[in-house]
């Protein structure tokens, strides 16, 4: 799993590719605890090229978004599709997690407060 981050505004979009399983999840866990270190409050989790997750990659992201909660930061998932769309819907996570069809729209309701 590769994590790139970049910014749209004051907005920092996480870019996942590859697999969110129980060897890489935890890679996410690690860099929200040093972007909430650094204060960053709006975030948007972009799963576009993301066409695995097992139940560490679901177990990582209810801890970022719990993370990002106990912090006041606003969190969006988006790009969400295939088998891992499944998974979310399987867990019943679906209303748990904010989640937006496309990036813009991510980058939108963000914006829109």
């Amino acid at each position: 799993m590769e994590l790139k981050v970049r910014k749209s505004g004051n907005i920092y979009i996480i870019d996942i590719e590859g697999e969110m399983d129980l060897y890489s999840a935890f890679k996410l866990k690690e860099l929200i605890g040093k972007m909430l270190e650094k204060n960053i409050s709006l975030y948007i989790i972009n799963m576009e090229k993301v066409e695995y997750i097992d139940s560490s990659g679901i177990g990582a992201l209810i801890y970022v978004s719990s993370a990002l909660k106990k912090k006041n930061a606003r969190l969006i998932i988006s790009n969400v599709h295939g088998s891992v769309k499944k998974v979310i819907e399987l867990t019943k996570l679906t209303g748990y997690f904010p989640m937006e069809e496309t990036l813009r729209d991510g980058i939108l309701k963000l914006q829109k407060g």
